[in-house]
């Protein structure tokens, strides 16, 4: 299936800037908020329902040219377009 960018931002920022940014994020979530993305003059709107899915994921990106490895950790929530979803509620998630 073919993907579509709604919404695209990256830059180098302070730790404590991303924290309040997720922060914002998360009172949304909880709220039952609509969760909106601005940045200069691009912005989308989203409504997730009640149990989209929740995906982590940490990687390790190697250079092909021997160069230093890229590490990152990507949080993602996902549902159908439309979907009031439950979702499966398989599995557990523990930060530590």
């Amino acid at each position: 299936m073919p993907e579509e960018v709604l919404f695209k931002f990256e830059r180098s920022m302070e730790r404590d800037e991303i924290a309040n940014y997720l922060r914002t994020v998360a009172d949304s979530i909880d709220s039952g908020d609509d969760i909106s993305l601005e940045a200069g003059d691009e912005s989308v709107t989203m409504s997730p329902p009640a149990r989209p899915t929740f995906e982590i994921k940490a990687e390790r990106e190697t250079s092909s040219s021997g160069g230093p490895a890229e590490l990152s950790v990507e949080f993602e929530l996902e549902w159908d377009e439309g979907d009031e979803g439950d979702g499966d509620g398989s599995g557990e998630l523990r930060i530590e």
